[in-house]
């Protein structure tokens, strides 16, 4: 997919994104924040959905093996920072 580098959103804001596509896909419960993506029972699906979201609502292209490390939340968001960073 190609992504337009000028549609790419600061660090904050991909954080802040990134969070809520995550505890939207994942259901994550309150005060569950620091669990991993195993421990909120994500599963491959789930992965897909999460990457597409971003790509979709954030513009920043990244692969869905990612989530198969079992990040928490803020590895995830700063991977994708990270991403973006590439992609800028």
């Amino acid at each position: 997919m190609n992504i337009d580098k000028s549609l790419v959103p600061d660090a904050a804001t991909i954080e802040q994104r990134v969070g809520e596509i995550w505890r939207d896909v994942l259901g994550v419960p309150p005060g569950r924040d620091d669990a991993t993506f195993f421990e909120l029972q994500g599963q491959s699906i789930a992965a897909v959905r999460i990457v597409a979201r971003i790509e979709d609502e954030v513009q920043v292209s990244v692969d869905a093996s990612v989530l198969f490390e079992d990040p928490d939340l803020a590895a995830f968001a700063r991977m994708v920072v990270a991403a973006a960073g590439g992609q800028a």
